[in-house]
């Protein structure tokens, strides 16, 4: 069930939050958090039916691996392996299995030997997700961060919770402990919600949508028919796309979030100001990048044990980064591409520049160093992103194709005009903080009129043209 359908906005959500306000308001929130979990199991019911019995039982054995840990302090060793084990198998299995599979058999066809008859294995949606959240319960609990959760009632919540369940934030156990049970909900934190849910679906409905069209339509095109602009225009627009697309995602996500009196961890603070790499993981999928800054980088040694082993470290963080988005060789090299330079401003120095030296240098230099990874992300094969590369750097000059000339159209290109505003505003800007800043005691013109005017104009869109899934929804 996608966020930007007409079955989410207009039944499923409104369904949810009459339900779950019309349940007496308790000091543990127990009642709530039950109708919560009960909407989000409908919600994920919805769209992987045959994959609801795996989210649960896993949740079950993670519940009981936890208390185990923190009861047996002798093996609590061994119950962390059997969890990560459980975890990460889950993971690796439904993830990975399709290619491995089809890369030993090309291996195999190599030595004239027959492929495997194997039956293609579906992919639970949310999985790299909600495996993260759990193993960030576990180890937690495993540190002695945390004690287990009591009622495994919360303990489920917290995994499947709708609003992150797909596509995070990936929100780490300490994170959200407290407000599983005690968590303030108010008319102003209501429509503040609504308003960041507004916000996100119009990133999402109005601009990543167009964009995505051009983006398409360029990665799409037959070899021959690629030439500077067109693989240039390809590249920017999906550099713009996917930042769109999977920060209104998380804006819904916090928004949601903020409706049922959550405070779920920003994701995103303007990467495409970043003045460098390190800089650009500090502000792009800013979940993600602490859990592996938590969970992995800093028990690998972290920078603690020389600037060799950080290094290693790093590359180790970057190319299991890269697997984490897909089984595919193009999300290995982008990873280990973003490993690269990560290394690079390490060695070099340039990661200790402050912030205000060569501002618009480095910006312009770290923005063409995204550009170019997102061609190995978007690209099917290392094919087709040789091919976009070699336009984009060698100049070659072609007819624009019809299907692509469709796109040239006032709106797309309006919204491409406006999109592109992105590469140049301040990097602490924040258009939606300055709809709400001054929200209090009464909400600003411009929040009501997002509210009133921009979501029915989403809903028509919708309505007219159905949204295509999140970006990240896949991974």
């Amino acid at each position: 069930m996608l966020f930007a359908s007409t079955v989410f906005l207009f039944i499923f959500l409104p369904t949810v939050i009459l339900a779950y306000y019309g349940v007496p308001d308790q000091e543990t929130k127990r009642g709530r958090n039950l109708i919560l979990l009960l909407g989000s199991y409908v919600y994920y019911l919805y769209g992987a039916a045959e994959f609801l019995p795996i989210l649960m039982a896993s949740t079950l054995a993670d519940y009981g691996l936890a208390h185990l840990i923190a009861g047996d302090p002798r093996r609590k060793r061994l119950w962390l392996a059997v969890s990560l084990a459980l975890n990460l198998g889950l993971l690796v299995y439904f993830k990975y299995a399709n290619f491995l599979v089809h890369e030993i058999d090309l291996l195999r066809a190599r030595s004239g030997l027959p492929a495997f008859a194997w039956a293609e294995v579906i992919l639970p949606i949310g999985i790299s997700f909600f495996t993260f959240q759990k193993l960030s319960y576990v180890i937690d609990v495993f540190r002695g961060e945390a004690r287990p959760l009591r009622d495994p009632l919360d303990f489920a919540l917290y995994v499947a919770m709708f609003p992150q369940l797909i596509a995070g934030p990936i929100v780490r156990f300490r994170e959200i402990q407290m407000q599983l049970r005690t968590r303030r909900e108010s008319l102003d934190r209501f429509f503040e919600g609504l308003t960041r849910i507004c916000w996100g679906l119009a990133k999402k409905v109005i601009v990543a949508e167009s964009l995505g069209r051009f983006a398409d339509a360029v990665f799409s095109l037959p070899p021959g028919a690629v030439d500077t602009k067109t693989a240039w225009l390809g590249a920017v627009t999906y550099t713009l796309q996917i930042y769109f697309d999977f920060s209104g995602y998380s804006d819904m996500a916090i928004g949601l979030g903020r409706v049922f009196g959550f405070d779920l961890p920003e994701n995103f603070r303007r990467p495409y100001s970043a003045v460098g790499i390190t800089d650009f993981w500090r502000r792009w999928h800013i979940s993600l990048s602490r859990w592996f800054r938590d969970y992995l980088y800093i028990p690998l040694g972290g920078n603690r044990r020389g600037t060799a082993r950080a290094c290693f470290n790093m590359a180790v963080v970057f190319v299991l980064c890269g697997l984490w988005h897909g089984a595919n060789w193009t999300f290995l090299a982008w990873g280990v591409y973003h490993g690269l330079f990560l290394i690079i401003e390490r060695l070099t120095g340039l990661r200790r520049l402050p912030a205000h030296r060569w501002v618009v240098t480095r910006r312009v230099a770290t923005l063409l160093v995204v550009t170019v990874g997102w061609v190995l992300f978007r690209s099917a094969d290392f094919e087709q992103a040789a091919l976009l590369l070699r336009a984009m750097f060698i100049w070659t000059d072609l007819p624009l194709t019809y299907e692509l000339s469709l796109n040239f159209n006032p709106w797309d290109l309006g919204v491409l005009a406006l999109a592109a505003v992105a590469f140049a505003l301040p990097a602490e800007y924040s258009g939606y903080r300055g709809l709400i800043a001054s929200a209090r005691p009464r909400p600003t013109f411009a929040a009501v009129l997002l509210v009133v005017v921009v979501f029915p104009l989403c809903g028509l869109l919708i309505v007219s043209s159905p949204a295509a899934p999140f970006i990240y929804f896949r991974f």
